[in-house]
């Protein structure tokens, strides 16, 4: 059975994989090995997991311009998630998701992403119709 959860239009394109999730929050700049496909701060729920070709599934967007560029640069190297769910994106990272043609979507209608998403669960992201569905639980 699937399970469709409804959030704001988003950006990118239409994508389906696995997601990764934990109730933190995201930085490009902070968070991650962008070398080594990683999380690499150590107090980061997701330290030490790869996020390459994984749908992120976090709480917030953290930091600045920095977190935009690095999206882009990830991306052009084959070290980008697949999309990013948030519970509340900012600007800056919609700007850099918008420029890297990485889908997100963020502001979900049954509430905390977070918490309706398990590791491992398989998803469609759908940012023009504002739409994530479950395929398959983990």
């Amino acid at each position: 059975m699937t399970t469709e959860l409804k959030c704001q239009p988003g950006i990118g394109g239409r994508v389906e994989g696995t997601a990764l999730v934990a109730k933190d929050n995201f930085s490009a700049r902070y968070d991650l090995d962008r070398i080594n496909g990683v999380f690499s701060r150590p107090q980061h729920q997701l330290a030490g997991q790869s996020y390459v070709d994984r749908i992120l599934v976090l709480d917030t967007a953290k930091g600045g311009v920095a977190t935009a560029w690095m999206l882009h640069e990830m991306k052009a190297r084959g070290m980008a998630p697949k999309a990013i769910l948030f519970n509340a994106a900012n600007t800056i990272l919609a700007q850099g998701a918008a420029l890297a043609d990485l889908p997100l979507c963020d502001r979900f209608e049954a509430g905390d992403i977070t918490a309706l998403i398990q590791t491992g669960d398989r998803l469609i992201v759908d940012p023009g119709q504002g739409l994530v569905t479950i395929v398959e639980r983990a």
